[in-house]
């Protein structure tokens, strides 16, 4: 199973919006074939081992990090090639988070004779895909905060200047969690602001991330450099106005209009569109009115936050604008997960502990500019 949570990863940039899934076939305890998914449209992992196994898979075991599909979507059920094959037993690391298989892969096999067992390393496959499990069990993606902050907690200077706070090797990072991203997400402030490209730049990526942006008001410009790029820019706005819109359909951009609340959008109903357009994981790159309004809204499921080791001052721009609290007890508390050294910097990688309350509102969501 390990070999096969290996294999899965090979897919990582690839697969969306399909999970990341690996299998290797044993019989006699040798290895006879093994597979990986690589991307949406091609065959699935079990059918790549099948087929390098060829007839040495009949009596062998299938280890496979999700439960086998039983459905028709893009490619045939996987369930039906395994029985084909004549498998005798088939370990899973996880059931299929999918309302069209959960569970009923295993059933089908286990009712056709096999011996089948699921939860081997059960929580390395969970970390694998955590946008298709979230978008799967809740409708919307898995959202990612990236952020990057001094040691005194500063973001940027006064004046907005914040190119570059961190070093080579964690913008290279960044490229990385952009790369195993279905979308990358910024407000309007901080692409008038930056001029972001939101684009991958690693020659290892097999394609791009859909581009959105935040625009209560639609003040993106036509001339931004993200629509200039290979690759899809969706445009979240209030603006319903099809005059305001059009320079910017004309110049390649997609344009949603969602309801306004407290001067920003309804993120709660971003999240659900994203996730309709099978939007697995969300990357937001963004400054602190966003990452504050997300926040609020109990929409963050991982914090990234990488620290480099300067100081900006106390005039310097904070990481949240969140409100005044009173008590203590009110805090954020957030889960540390992992510390790792990036290069000159320090990446952290924590989890919001929500209270159990309803969510507070959102405001002023698109309002701020992008940290360094």
């Amino acid at each position: 199973m390990a070999r096969a949570l290996t294999l899965a990863r090979r897919g990582l940039y690839s697969t969306d919006p399909n999970p990341r899934v690996g299998c290797v076939l044993v019989r006699e305890g040798t290895i006879v074939g093994e597979g990986w998914h690589r991307r949406a449209g091609e065959p699935h992992a079990e059918a790549n081992a099948l087929d390098a196994a060829g007839a040495r898979a009949r009596g062998a075991t299938a280890y496979v990090t999700l439960e086998p599909c039983c459905h028709y979507g893009r490619t045939p059920p996987c369930t039906d090639s395994l029985l084909n094959a004549g498998i005798s037993r088939l370990v899973a690391a996880m059931l299929d988070p999918n309302p069209q298989v959960a569970g009923k892969g295993l059933a089908i096999l286990r009712d056709a004779g096999l011996a089948v067992e699921c939860g081997l390393l059960e929580a390395d496959a969970r970390a694998l895909n955590p946008g298709f499990i979230w978008r799967m069990t809740s409708g919307r993606p898995f959202v990612r905060v990236k952020l990057a902050m001094s040691l005194d907690g500063r973001t940027a200077l006064a004046s907005g200047e914040s190119q570059w706070l961190t070093g080579e090797a964690a913008r290279g990072d960044v490229q990385r969690l952009r790369a195993r991203s279905s979308a990358v997400l910024t407000g309007s402030g901080t692409l008038l602001a930056d001029d972001p490209s939101l684009n991958i730049r690693l020659p290892e990526a097999e394609r791009q991330p859909l581009r959105v942006i935040l625009d209560t008001d639609l003040r993106t410009p036509p001339t931004a450099k993200t629509l200039r790029l290979p690759g899809s820019t969706l445009i979240f706005t209030a603006v319903a106005d099809a005059a305001r819109q059009a320079p910017l359909r004309s110049g390649g951009a997609q344009i949603a209009v969602v309801a306004a609340v407290d001067g920003g959008l309804n993120l709660h109903a971003v999240m659900a569109e994203l996730g309709r357009r099978e939007c697995n994981e969300l990357q937001v790159e963004c400054g602190p009115t966003l990452a504050g309004a997300l926040l609020q809204a109990r929409l963050i499921d991982q914090l990234v936050i990488y620290v480099a080791p300067l100081l900006l001052g106390d005039q310097a721009r904070g990481l949240f604008q969140l409100p005044e609290l009173t008590q203590m007890r009110d805090r954020w508390a957030l889960e540390l997960l992992e510390t790792r050294a990036v290069g000159r910097d320090w990446r952290l990688t924590l989890r919001p502990q929500y209270a159990p309350a309803a969510p507070p509102p959102c405001h002023g969501a698109d309002q701020d500019a992008q940290t360094g």
